[in-house]
């Protein structure tokens, strides 16, 4: 079949099995020629290992640091008539690369959120390695299913105690526009918080501690974005600020059992990823922001990112902030980068676009998540959606 992208609001529904493989390669490129982070856990499990920021998790720990990792995601297969999940494809082509250097990974596809992977994931580390040096939680989700209770909860992107009229962007489009975002409910609120807030991490680490498979020194990371005062109407002072609130405080619960280093959130800058489509102000944001930042040559995306984290972020002496998290966010929120994207925030609409902001380049890193729009690539091939690249 001749693979498209089919493009639904922030939902792509395709997927290019060529094209995720390059996207891979190029990220593990970089990562190689950045030199190696002798330093870096041995033994790494990373929970939404198969796209953004986990994946570029996975791919540093293997490449430049000489890890083994075991990585949990929940992807669709293909079919001769259907393309399987970006996710897929990106696990398959970093399986073989990491194959190619003498890795032996291990990717286990299934709901994380329940016990079952849980035990099954257990079962599994105690097989390979032993026990974890490192657990990098990365997964984004919009419901959760608590494993007790069997109640299934939904987040919501919605702000608290009043409406807030914020100026978003239309990606398809690109219309710029004023929108009035009712606030959330104390369910949904409450609901919100089940599913992104640190309860699952938690629950991760408890099971894993109680059944001996973390090494003396374990250290465990959970990503998470705070963004600039420009997105926290619908950001940090809405459902998703409280989220982060209880993120941080299960942090503290899991260093109070595991010694004061074993956790941290670790605040990462803005980047075009599925989950962050689809909230509203945050894709204007961001376009605006890519701009200034390649201006300033400090535009990184996600593999340049966890690259630095891990280089210069985990050591004993890294810096931590007033709530104890790691900043790698720190070149966005940098006065140069913050100062210049405030002055053309109120001058942003749809006919200055093109001057202000960088709209192609979100919609160019929005394709490449799904593997389209990559360079070397044929996208006129006639594939077996089936079949990854060697």
């Amino acid at each position: 079949m001749i693979i498209e992208p089919r493009v639904r609001g922030f939902i792509c529904t395709t997927a290019h099995p060529v094209g995720c493989a390059t996207n891979v390669r190029e990220q593990i490129a970089y990562v190689l020629r950045q030199g190696p982070v002798p330093e870096c856990p041995k033994r790494v499990a990373v929970l939404g290992c198969s796209t953004g920021y986990g994946l570029a998790s996975r791919i540093v720990a293997t490449f430049a640091g000489g890890a083994e990792t075991i990585g949990v995601s929940l992807e669709r297969e293909p079919t001769a008539t259907r393309t399987g999940s970006a996710g897929w494809y990106n696990n398959r082509a970093f399986e073989i690369e990491a194959e190619r250097i003498g890795r032996s990974p291990l990717t286990l596809e299934g709901d994380a959120f329940s016990d079952e992977m849980k035990k099954n994931f257990i079962e599994r580390v105690r097989e390979k390695f032993g026990q974890l040096d490192l657990l990098v939680y990365s997964m984004a989700a919009p419901a959760r299913t608590d494993p007790v209770t069997g109640k299934t909860y939904r987040s919501v992107i919605k702000p608290l105690g009043a409406p807030v009229e914020i100026k978003t962007l239309d990606t398809e489009t690109g219309e710029v526009f004023q929108t009035t975002l009712e606030p959330a409910s104390e369910d949904q609120t409450t609901a919100t918080v089940a599913v992104m807030g640190g309860d699952d991490w938690k629950r991760w680490i408890d099971q894993l501690a109680d059944a001996g498979v973390l090494a003396p020194g374990f250290r465990t990371l959970n990503y998470t974005y705070i963004g600039s005062e420009l997105t926290w109407p619908i950001y940090w002072h809405g459902t998703l600020g409280r989220a982060k609130v209880d993120l941080d405080s299960k942090a503290e619960e899991i260093r109070g059992r595991l010694g004061e280093d074993a956790a941290r959130v670790v605040a990462l800058k803005a980047v075009v990823t599925q989950a962050s489509s689809a909230i509203p102000v945050v894709p204007l944001y961001g376009t605006v922001l890519f701009k200034v930042m390649k201006q300033l040559g400090l535009h990184e995306g996600c593999i340049e990112q966890i690259d630095r984290l891990f280089r210069t972020r985990l050591g004993a002496n890294a810096e931590i902030d007033e709530a104890k998290r790691l900043r790698v966010d720190d070149w966005e929120l940098s006065p140069e980068v913050q100062t210049e994207v405030s002055r053309r925030w109120p001058l942003l609409s749809t006919e200055t676009m093109g001057e202000l902001a960088d709209l192609q380049e979100y919609r160019s890193q929005f394709l490449r998540l799904f593997g389209f729009g990559i360079d070397g690539v044929d996208y006129t091939q006639d594939l077996d959606p089936r079949v990854v690249p060697g």
